[in-house]
């Protein structure tokens, strides 16, 4: 077996063990934390959340990305002006915090948010001055001991907040467990790799590195962002406040599929393709290809039983009020294959450094969500709203095949067998299902319109 093969084999165990723990852990912790606390305190948190996470989100460089990608990624002059950069960033960022939590508070009509999101956003500041260990292993696919120290915080920190919200029911148990976890990954990050730590460097080389780079990552991932938010947005003025929250449900199984294949890419796929891009381009291709099979296979099952099966999913886990999501959640899963497919191809683009694809991709996507939501909505209401979303995925998906095209990888062959393949078993399931005396999965659209 090819060492690049072991790589991904062995890395691809150890991140879906993660991901699992991870969710078991996020899982188990809300059925307690739900039982302590009141849903309101969830909600005003939510909402602190959104505003915390989208400043981090809309200054992100990438810094990790460029460790992982940059052939100085080992070079301590070039991780310390990475960690600089980082620290300035955390605190310019808890900075913004400040600024934002009193006219956000006045917005919203939660005066409580004047106080959480300065709180809250202290996390920024333990996440800047985070080691730049943690990439480190990410370059060097030592996933087993990232697996470990991400499942040891989170349990830390979900202990920490069970016990809080237990002994003081409020929404101080929630904030300071969640920067429970943070300080735990702050302060353990540093004796992650043994060896000299992180401290203070500026050399001007390393720093054109990472802003060239960063550039179209923080353009890419603000981009993400306005993406991944623009549909509640909208949708907000279309859909009654409980369809909403339907959506929300729906869409949150939807892109189970997604989370898993991303985690995987960002943290196995990606720095693998790294380590060997150096190889001859037509030896690398074919490894690509070659060991892609296995994710396209998974991401088969994945779509196909959420799109065969997912409103029985709905109905066994959910009372009649969600039952709208039975027929949105088929719609979604669909939609989402294609950014499956993508994400399995892009990292090789990332270990170029053209993430300028990965910055056109999101932009298509922003654009056409609000194309399909806004003409959707109008020429065939709500239906037609979610089907809007569900195919801002294709645009993303034609954007990153043109950038691999470009660069001489050439897998739509490979994406049409697997297409057809999903296609064809979705069609065979629906035929069953039809056979059995049951609905089909959207059956709802026409019984019941929304």
């Amino acid at each position: 077996m090819s060492s690049f093969k072991k790589l991904l084999i062995r890395g691809t165990l150890w991140t879906l063990l993660g991901y699992g723990g991870g969710q078991v852990l996020r899982f188990a912790g809300n059925l307690i934390l739900t039982r302590l606390l009141f849903p309101d305190l969830f909600g005003l948190m939510a909402l602190t959340h959104i505003f915390v996470i989208g400043l981090e989100l809309f200054s992100d460089l990438g810094l990790n990305w460029s460790v992982i990608q940059n052939k100085r990624g080992d070079d301590p002059v070039f991780l310390n002006t990475a960690w600089t950069v980082d620290v300035l960033r955390g605190c310019l960022l808890w900075l913004g915090c400040w600024c934002i939590a009193w006219p956000v508070a006045q917005l919203y009509g939660y005066p409580d948010l004047a106080w959480l999101i300065p709180l809250v956003g202290l996390s920024t500041i333990f996440s800047g001055f985070k080691s730049t260990a943690i990439a480190t292993l990410e370059r060097h696919l030592k996933v087993k001991e990232q697996v470990f120290f991400e499942l040891t915080s989170q349990a830390i920190g979900l202990t920490v907040m069970v016990v809080w919200a237990y002994l003081s029911p409020g929404i101080l148990a929630l904030a300071l467990g969640g920067l429970t976890t943070s300080f735990i990954k702050m302060v353990w990050s540093h004796y992650l790799i043994p060896g000299p730590k992180n401290k203070f460097a500026w050399e001007k080389e390393s720093l054109t590195e990472l802003l060239t780079l960063g550039r179209w990552i923080f353009f890419s991932t603000a981009l993400t962002f306005l993406a991944e938010q623009t549909d509640r947005l909208m949708l907000g003025s279309i859909f009654p406040l409980g369809l909403l929250g339907v959506y929300g449900i729906a869409l949150t199984l939807s892109d189970l599929p997604y989370q898993v294949m991303m985690s995987i890419s960002n943290k196995v796929i990606f720095p693998a393709i790294n380590k060997n891009i150096d190889q001859p381009q037509d030896l690398l291709f074919a490894k690509i290809l070659r060991n892609r099979q296995p994710f396209l296979w998974a991401s088969i099952a994945l779509i196909l039983g959420l799109v065969s099966c997912g409103d029985l999913l709905i109905k066994t886990l959910y009372d009649q009020r969600y039952l709208e999501a039975t027929w949105m959640l088929p719609l979604l899963a669909l939609g989402i294959w294609p950014r499956l497919l993508s994400q399995i191809n892009e990292p090789y683009l990332c270990a170029l450094g053209k993430f300028q694809y990965l910055t056109l991709g999101n932009f298509s996507r922003l654009v056409f969500t609000v194309l399909g939501i806004w003409l959707g909505s109008k020429y065939f209401g709500h239906p037609g709203a979610v089907i809007g979303i569900a195919l801002n995925d294709l645009f993303y998906y034609l954007v990153i095949n043109y950038g691999l095209w470009r660069q001489g990888l050439n897998a739509l062959w490979q994406d049409g067998l697997a297409t057809g393949l999903l296609l064809g078993l979705i069609l065979l399931v629906c035929l069953l299902r039809i056979q059995l005396g049951l609905d089909l999965p959207i059956a709802l659209l026409w019984t019941k319109p929304s």
